[in-house]
């Protein structure tokens, strides 16, 4: 018997169980792609299957609604595939092992793919379904969303003829999301020289920072280790002279950095090195004590060393690239409480023989905004004689004041639940509305909703049952309303 045949939305959970059995991780779609068109072709719906593998599946209006505008709705068939420790799962060919904890469904040994498959389950259970009331409806399934929202990016919405868009990719039930941030990923570089120096090596570490999400927690003050590297450097230049032999901090763009580690050779004023440590600890600690609370800067002696490492002048210059960088929150919306606008993050460094690397991301749900940064990014390396080269770019959805949409939504979740306003919602991370904001160009009006997860994107993942058969009833009240 089927793992998740006992639950609620029979249908929706029948088709999760279908497509957690087919691997699907980012740039692995062949396989469920098939498996959407086939479900299409059985079923004679028309439908198309673009050659990065995505698909759009045309539902025919029911009784009534044959002169409603069309509604969109969109969710990626993509997962993130983490294997838990002590696991040996090979996710490109074995299915999800799902299983039921009270009100959660999770997969053991390995993430869920409840992001986004729930979507994708929603989607199918409704083009399947006979009794359920809604307008023509368009579904999308898009690849490779967590890759860098590629898939949409790739679509060709020449195709669609709905203005209306549900997008089913959030995490919160309750809360409707009506605006994303834009971004672009920055990689810049410095050239740097080195010779060969003899002195005291000793190897300099932040850590305990409490890092985070640069588009969910850039606004939370949260120490960026390689930013505050900087700090260090510069502080401990005051009362020693050494150069920098090596630097490495981070690994991804969107990640805030939570440690830093450098190599320093001390060729002078080694006895002033503990009480500079000592200041900046008690210093750094005092500043972040509610932001980062366990912060260290740790210093620790290597022995004499004669290596090759930079130059003083080079290393000047890395301590004031690593000092002077624009990083963090830029600006906050003037529109909406709470939310940045534009921001960016030094996700991650590294030095190597001939330069310094930097990796950012640079957010904002103002293009024009978005464009200074990268310009005002570009100008400062520049001036250190190096150079900054963007890409990666995926577009930011407005906020729209006038949303026929939203306001349909707002009205059945009141009916729904018993009178209570939904959270309305706008968020400086990435979603795939914004392309499509973009591809269909003023008209387009869309909210995103979804089911309660957790653990997204480790093997910790667990989707809520209960909630999944409330926003489902919710989903269809929603499509029931768009007359």
């Amino acid at each position: 018997m089927a793992v998740l045949s006992n639950l609620e939305p029979a249908k929706v959970f029948h088709y999760f169980e279908e497509i957690s059995k087919i691997p699907r991780g980012s740039y692995n779609t062949k396989q469920i792609s098939d498996y959407l068109a086939n479900f299409a072709k059985e079923r004679n719906l028309n439908y198309f299957q673009d050659e990065v593998n995505n698909v759009v599946i045309f539902g025919d209006a029911t009784p009534g609604y044959e002169d409603a505008p069309t509604v969109l709705l969109q969710g990626h068939m993509d997962m993130v595939c983490e294997v838990a420790s002590g696991y040996d799962i090979d996710m490109t060919k074995e299915p999800l092992r799902l299983q039921v904890e009270g009100d959660w469904l999770s997969a053991e040994g390995t993430t869920l793919g409840g992001d986004n498959g729930i979507a994708v389950a929603m989607m199918l259970a409704l083009l399947d379904s006979a009794d359920c009331a809604h307008p023509r409806i368009e579904c999308i399934f898009t690849v490779d969303e967590e890759t860098g929202l590629e898939g949409a990016e790739a679509l060709d919405a020449s195709r669609l003829s709905g203005h209306r868009l549900i997008n089913l990719d959030s995490e919160d039930e309750g809360v409707i999301t009506v605006s994303c941030a834009g971004g672009i990923t920055a990689n810049t570089t410095l050239p740097v020289c080195r010779k060969t120096v003899s002195g005291k090596l000793y190897k300099i570490r932040l850590t305990g920072l409490l890092g985070g999400h640069s588009g969910m927690e850039i606004d939370k003050e949260h120490a960026n280790a390689n930013i505050l590297m900087g700090r260090v450097l510069s502080e401990i230049h005051d009362k020693t002279d050494f150069v920098l032999n090596a630097l490495k901090g981070g690994s991804a763009d969107n990640v805030i950095c939570n440690e830093c580690n450098a190599e320093i050779i001390v060729t002078g004023g080694e006895e002033n090195l503990a009480a500079a440590v000592e200041t900046l600890q008690a210093s750094i600690s005092a500043e972040y004590h509610a932001s980062d609370p366990d912060i260290q800067v740790l210093c620790e002696a290597a022995g004499e060393v004669e290596a090759d490492a930079l130059g003083d002048d080079c290393t000047r210059k890395v301590i004031a690239y690593l000092l002077n960088t624009p990083n963090g929150v830029i600006a906050m919306s003037m529109e909406i409480k709470d939310l940045p606008e534009t921001s960016l993050n030094l996700g991650a460094v590294a030095l190597t023989d001939n330069e310094l690397k930097g990796l950012y991301a640079i957010r904002s749900s103002v293009k024009s905004r978005q464009d200074f940064v990268c310009r005002r990014l570009a100008s400062f390396c520049e001036v250190l004689g190096g150079k900054a080269e963007f890409s990666l770019y995926y577009p930011g959805w407005e906020y729209r004041a006038d949303s026929p949409l939203r306001d349909i939504c707002v009205e059945v979740y009141k009916a729904q639940y018993g009178g209570e306003e939904p959270v309305i919602e706008a968020i400086h991370a990435g979603l795939e509305c914004g392309f499509f904001a973009e591809k269909l160009g003023e008209e387009c009006d869309a909210v995103s909703i979804g089911p309660t997860m957790v653990g997204v994107h480790t093997p910790q993942e667990k989707l809520s049952i209960s909630s999944t058969e409330r926003t489902w009833k919710y989903l269809l009240g929603i499509l029931a309303e768009c007359k």
